[in-house]
């Protein structure tokens, strides 16, 4: 077997795969005895066909399996011995020519375009001077922040008489069958006229309601009456409503009480240092979009540095041909701009990991994994999960091919920026959150490569 490599340009090439007879001929004379011991052939014990009967039967269709075996195992050796960093992965180009009309009866040569990895060679220094956007929290948003902080810090409590803000728990009957401690939030209720039987009523009252007139949205009906959504359309609406309980939900005071139990003993003492851990919290929830905002500026920067070129044309036609060409010319048109910049940022990464000698661990793996394991459990609500939960979970998630692959590629740019942070200039300019919000929205990819 023999491949040359002829580039078209600086990022494009074509390569030329020799195979002769000695290559294959040995390959594809066992996979034959194979089929021979394995065919029922009508007329011959198994085994026993003529191996010229095989051949017309089986012939072709073992030459091509065992081509493409010595195919795949050819090039991914050159790609190796020559170094070469491939973008997408090689596309035949004259497969079915090749073997119908081959050069001669027992050599053949196949045709391979591939994409190149642009070159790059740019270095950073402090002279290059990237922006850091802090945000500036104006009096209006910790006034908002605060009333935020209130009714989080809110309580319940109980009151002889239903108003339009109350919390019913109540006793739902119908026939034989009871819903105990059920929850009406009368101010989910938007219809007033629905909700106006349950003004007044006090605790032991009862009156009857259509509840799927009550409540619109089928998965609170469904919570509500502990039945799947599926089983609605079976139940009758009307159900007797026995009130047990009527609460209000009051916010919290600003008084020494309240910031004890939010901030612990003798923390927060008036209302002053109280507005300034408020102010710190608004920092704290700006702070991703503040990373975020910096993420797109260094590979705004990078880019800019590396200037590279991408083999568009090629990359175009492995989009399709990668999905079997079920991707219109026209999608692909739309989505290779996305696509482009997910290519010239995992570049950027690669060249600043391989100049930097930087490598990825295990540990560093298994870390991030965990910390993605723990934001997925605290989505579903389970807090109580320990460190040794959140890393049998770890491992599970790093052997699964995709998932791993996207967790190094956080890894990868979180090392890649931390980087860059450390080398260049950071210039810190304050902002506000609308302003931030804006430069986020103007220049965010359109994929989700920079999102965490």
């Amino acid at each position: 077997m023999h491949i040359s490599q002829k580039n078209t340009d600086e990022v494009s090439a074509l390569l030329t795969m020799t195979i002769e007879k000695s290559d294959y001929e040995q390959h594809v004379k066992k996979a034959l005895n194979d089929c021979r011991r394995r065919a029922e052939v009508k007329g011959f014990r198994p085994g026993m066909a003529p191996m010229s009967l095989i051949e017309k039967n089986y012939g072709k269709t073992v030459l091509i399996d065992e081509l493409s075996k010595l195919m795949t195992d050819g090039l991914n050796k050159y790609i190796t011995d020559s170094q070469l960093h491939l973008l997408g992965e090689p596309i035949p180009v004259n497969m079915e020519e090749a073997i119908e009309n081959r050069k001669n009866k027992d050599t053949f040569e196949f045709l391979f375009e591939i994409g190149l990895e642009p070159k790059l060679t740019f270095t950073l220094s402090k002279d290059d001077v990237i922006p850091y956007y802090t945000i500036i929290i104006t009096e209006e948003e910790k006034e908002k922040e605060t009333q935020v902080i209130l009714k989080e810090g809110g309580t319940l409590v109980e009151q002889e008489t239903a108003d339009k803000t109350a919390l019913l728990t109540v006793d739902l009957v119908q026939n034989e069958r009871t819903i105990e401690n059920a929850l009406i939030a009368l101010q989910r209720i938007e219809d007033s006229p629905l909700k106006e039987p349950f003004i007044g009523r006090k605790i032991g009252d009862e009156l009857t309601v259509n509840v799927k007139q009550l409540f619109t949205n089928e998965n609170d009906l469904a919570a509500m009456l502990k039945i799947r959504k599926e089983e609605l359309s079976q139940i009758e609406p009307e159900f007797t409503v026995q009130i047990k309980k009527i609460e209000r939900f009051v916010e919290a005071e600003l008084n020494q009480s309240f910031f004890d139990r939010l901030f612990g003993a003798g923390v927060v003492t008036d209302k002053e240092v109280f507005m300034q851990q408020v102010e710190d919290r608004l920092q704290g929830k700006y702070h991703q979009d503040s990373e975020y905002r910096l993420a797109i500026d260094i590979y705004q920067a990078l880019e800019k540095k590396a200037s590279m070129t991408l083999p568009d044309a090629f990359l175009k036609r492995w989009l399709q041909y990668s999905d079997n060409n079920k991707i219109t010319s026209e999608n692909v048109e739309k989505m290779y701009p996305w696509f482009a910049a997910g290519c010239r940022r995992q570049i950027i990464n690669k060249y600043i990991m391989r100049s930097q000698n930087m490598k990825i661990t295990k540990d560093e793996l298994l870390e991030k994994a965990k910390r993605v394991v723990q934001y997925q459990f605290f989505m579903y609500g389970i807090y109580n999960a320990t460190e040794e939960d959140f890393a049998y979970y770890a491992k599970s998630l790093l052997a699964k091919e995709k998932e791993s692959k996207q967790i190094y590629d956080q890894v990868e740019k979180e090392k890649v920026i931390d980087y860059v942070r450390a080398t260049v200039t950071i210039d810190e300019r304050r902002i506000t959150s609308e302003a931030l919000q804006e430069l986020i929205k103007r220049d965010e990819p359109q994929d989700s490569e920079l999102a965490e």
